[in-house]
């Protein structure tokens, strides 16, 4: 029985949606992918995992400061001291865009320690753990620089590439299955864009034509046991009937807000037998996004009713990131004082903003009249615009049309 951690996608560097800690002069949101991922590794040395796979993306940017390589490395480590390896399949992220540039998790792979293998070019190779040997094909995040281009791409269009880039992918993955040793565990890592994959958050901005997109049919090869993705940020297993399961773990700790409904975590995995296996999802501690929603009526205040709204709900804490979003009423005036709202909310974590939502208003067309129209008409036209009046238009027709002849009337007799 091979028994293993699979996560991806830390970002650390992501930023957003809090402050510097006093204590520690860090980013509380750092802190709090830290501890996401000091989770994780605490749940593979207490289940004695035989290896901990990382699928790509430890970093926002391919830059990090030495502050984010600082906790990065101090959690790393804690796996090599329990005797774990680690496997690292290079993301998007970790790569620079620049040809010949070392890319953010190098490091790991020059450090005078075993049991870190990092993967930056699209390979296999077998590691002996405490349980037993396992093959692992590894992809890295399919770059121009990862898959070899021939001359004739040099004009290609960014789509043409992705679909070339996409198709080299799939061929090496097929390549390197068929050499492996059916009869011993494997598991193919990767960080990759697979067709059925839900985006979720800032992730739904990507643009589909300029990513290499894999089937899932693909990926789910003999003799692979598991199929470890990293890259898209909503755990899911895009292979829930077949094997081996495709899995996204998802990302331990939320991005941004657009995730603020996902549970977040990584899965333990178990391949009990060669074509026996199985995962749990398990969830990670995370800060609360929440988002609160007030309609407010016209008869109260409206910034006495947004404070009520914040009182009645205990998932708004010191912890809390908020998002407000109040809705106006029609035809009511924007009267929420900002500056009560924002002490009202000063004991929780961050305040995301204060968004008001007003109702679209219906501008009625004008009425379309002409010089040739009798006032009878014209009149007419206008009512014909004003429904709150409908019951009442024959009346106000038959009325005009009355003063009309009055003043017809009245004129005639003062030329006599």
């Amino acid at each position: 029985m091979i028994k293993f951690i699979h996560t991806a996608d830390i970002h650390f560097g992501m930023e957003n949606y809090g402050r510097i800690d006093p204590k520690t002069g860090i980013h509380t949101r750092l802190l709090d992918f830290d501890r996401a991922v000091n989770f994780c590794i605490d749940r593979a040395i207490e289940e004695q995992v035989d290896f901990f796979m990382f699928s790509g993306d430890a970093y926002k940017t391919a830059h990090p400061t030495p502050t984010h390589q600082r906790l990065l490395l101090q959690c790393f480590l804690r796996l090599f001291k329990a005797n774990i390896p680690l496997i690292i399949v290079v993301g998007n992220h970790d790569n620079p865009l620049s040809f010949g540039k070392a890319h953010a998790l190098e490091i790991f792979g020059q450090l005078p320690v075993s049991g870190f293998y990092v993967i930056s070019q699209p390979t296999s190779l077998t590691i002996q753990t405490k349980s037993g040997p396992v093959q692992i094909v590894g992809i890295p995040w399919p770059s121009r620089t990862t898959v070899a281009l021939q001359a004739h791409h040099a004009h290609s269009s960014v789509t043409e590439l992705a679909s070339y880039i996409s198709a080299s992918v799939g061929t090496i993955i097929k390549q390197i299955a068929e050499q492996l040793d059916p009869t011993i565990p494997a598991v193919l890592a990767g960080h990759l864009t697979v067709s059925t994959g839900i985006f979720s958050g800032s992730e739904k901005r990507a643009i589909y034509g300029t990513d290499p997109i894999l089937l899932p049919s693909q990926l789910a090869l003999a003799p692979f046991d598991y199929v470890a993705l990293g890259h898209l940020h909503r755990y899911q297993n895009l292979n829930p009937h077949g094997y081996p399961a495709i899995i996204y773990s998802g990302s331990p700790e939320r991005i941004d807000f657009g995730e603020r409904k996902e549970d977040k975590g990584f899965c333990i995995v178990t391949i009990h037998k060669k074509g026996t296996t199985d995962h749990v999802f398990i969830k990670t501690p995370t800060r609360p996004f929440v988002q609160l929603d007030v309609n407010l009526n016209a008869t109260q205040s409206q910034t006495e009713q947004i404070i009520a709204e914040i009182k009645k709900h205990p998932q708004i804490h010191e912890e809390t990131v908020l998002k407000i979003v109040y809705h106006l009423p029609v035809n009511c005036k924007d009267r929420v004082d900002i500056t009560a709202i924002q002490n009202a909310c000063a004991h929780i974590h961050y305040l995301v903003g204060i968004f008001p939502i007003r109702p679209l208003e219906i501008r009625t067309r004008r009425t379309e009249v002409t010089v040739e129209m009798k006032l009878e008409q014209l009149f007419d036209s206008y009512l014909a615009s004003k429904p709150e009046w409908a019951d009442k238009r024959d009346n106000l027709i038959k009325k005009i049309v009355e003063l009309e002849n009055e003043l017809e009337q009245e004129k005639s007799h003062n030329c006599q």
